[in-house]
């Protein structure tokens, strides 16, 4: 028992509230991996993802903006791989808070990034890059596609990404990047486009709502499932050279086809139901985003499994379970 102990490895999750951060901690779980997680201590979202496997992690408060606080947990958690997943990550609130995007979505990430460098021992480091860093990019986009993006939360994860580039060339550093494309399943935040679509669809079919308001309809994503996408980050900080990596399907679908499958779901037809609000838009729109994920399929034998409207019915089914 006593070798079993020292053969196990520490991984660090910070966001493992969220849902890529709990489906993450349960894909280590289940490969032996003792799971450490950063709760922020004002989180507003609570560990409800993470009920089933709450008492099989070890949980630290902290706050990746205090360089002592993400010092005090490498300390205590002693990784030996950190997969840093902690973001302001919902693009519309980010306009309205630039400077708190950019303090955790950038600058806590050198944050980390130098106690990995400074480090007794090897860490590996696996940071949660995104296709909103593309922006304007025509579509498909790959690991060398220009970026360009159109929001503070793009800029800041360019400032991120561009960091863990240094960071690798400059000391030789274990650090990946995943350029993650959209992914959702029914653990996804209530403030995101497809959530509420699933909820309001829902909520509609059981009569607690009459209208689903929403903004662009016509932008265009290239929507995975989570679940998929947690298994890449894996892969990629278990590959003897680190690298970046862009994640996707390789399929572009509307909003609007978003709806026509989720409304579906409840035999109802969307164009009833919802209206569209020009306060719900973005200063700066990214209309299209379609990934070209052929280096990950090559190098990590990666690829998607849940296909774009078994993903919405899940969602969709949770929502109505949820509702009663």
């Amino acid at each position: 028992m006593g070798e079993e102990a020292l053969l196990m490895k520490r991984a660090l999750i910070t966001g493992i509230t969220g849902q890529d951060g709990s489906y993450l901690a349960e894909l280590l779980l289940a490969k032996g991996y003792e799971v450490h997680g950063l709760v922020r201590r004002v989180s507003t979202g609570g560990t409800w993802r993470l009920d089933p496997i709450l008492d099989r992690l070890i949980l630290h408060d902290g706050d990746l903006v205090e360089r002592g606080s993400v010092a005090r947990l490498f300390k205590k958690s002693k990784p030996d791989e950190v997969y840093n997943l902690a973001a302001q990550s919902f693009v519309k609130a980010s306009f309205e808070v630039p400077e708190y995007t950019g303090e955790v979505d950038g600058l806590a990430v050198i944050r980390i990034l130098e106690e990995v460098r400074n480090s007794s021992y090897p860490i590996r480091f696996y940071q949660a890059s995104t296709s909103e860093m593309f922006g304007s990019s025509p579509p498909p986009q790959n690991e060398s596609t220009r970026f360009h993006p159109r929001s503070p939360y793009g800029n800041a994860k360019c400032f991120a990404h561009w960091s863990c580039v240094n960071y690798r060339e400059s000391y030789g550093l274990h650090v990946s990047c995943g350029i993650l494309f959209n992914h959702e399943s029914e653990r996804r935040g209530e403030e995101f486009v497809t959530r509420k679509i699933a909820k309001g669809a829902a909520r509609i079919k059981r009569g607690l709502q009459s209208k689903l308001t929403l903004g662009n309809i016509d932008a265009q994503r290239d929507w995975g499932h989570a679940k998929d996408y947690v298994q890449a980050m894996y892969l990629m900080v278990q590959q003897d050279k680190a690298d970046d990596y862009v994640v996707a399907t390789g399929k572009t679908r509307s909003i609007r086809e978003f709806l026509d499958v989720a409304f579906a779901c409840v035999g109802l037809d969307w164009h009833e139901y919802v209206d569209t609000d020009k306060d719900l838009l973005r200063p700066a729109e990214v209309h299209a985003l379609r990934g070209d994920a052929s280096k990950a399929e090559k190098v990590l034998g990666w690829s998607p499994t849940v296909s774009f409207d078994a993903m919405v019915k899940e969602m969709v089914d949770a929502e109505m379970v949820r509702c009663g």
